[in-house]
């Protein structure tokens, strides 16, 4: 029971059309909001705002606000969101396996 729990806990916080692109985009380190967008062509600034504001809630991302002028801000990952990758490592190998025995198949 402990671990459908554990995997509804994870699911509730990367599920969605934009938040592993989203992480992925912050794995390599600090962005932007522009640098985001930019690099996931399809999403709206405000569908961006959002899913970013989750990811914050979820401790996935901390967003970082400079005194400058203009302010500017950054988004980076946590700890917690960093130690996703060795997930999402393991979801792109299996599902380059599951698309090569698919193809196979047909």
């Amino acid at each position: 029971m402990l671990s459908v729990l554990a995997i509804n806990d994870t699911l509730n916080v990367i599920t969605g059309k934009w938040k592993l692109s989203i992480m992925c985009t912050m794995m390599f380190g600090k962005k932007r909001f522009t640098e985001i967008q930019r690099n996931i062509p399809k999403i709206s600034p405000r569908m961006l705002s959002k899913e970013l504001k989750d990811l914050e809630m979820n401790g996935m991302v901390k967003r970082i606000v400079y005194d400058s002028t203009p302010v500017s801000v950054e988004y980076e990952l946590t700890d917690s969101g960093k130690s996703i990758r060795s997930v999402l490592d393991k979801m792109l190998e299996w599902g380059l396996q599951h698309r090569e025995s698919v193809i196979s198949s047909l």
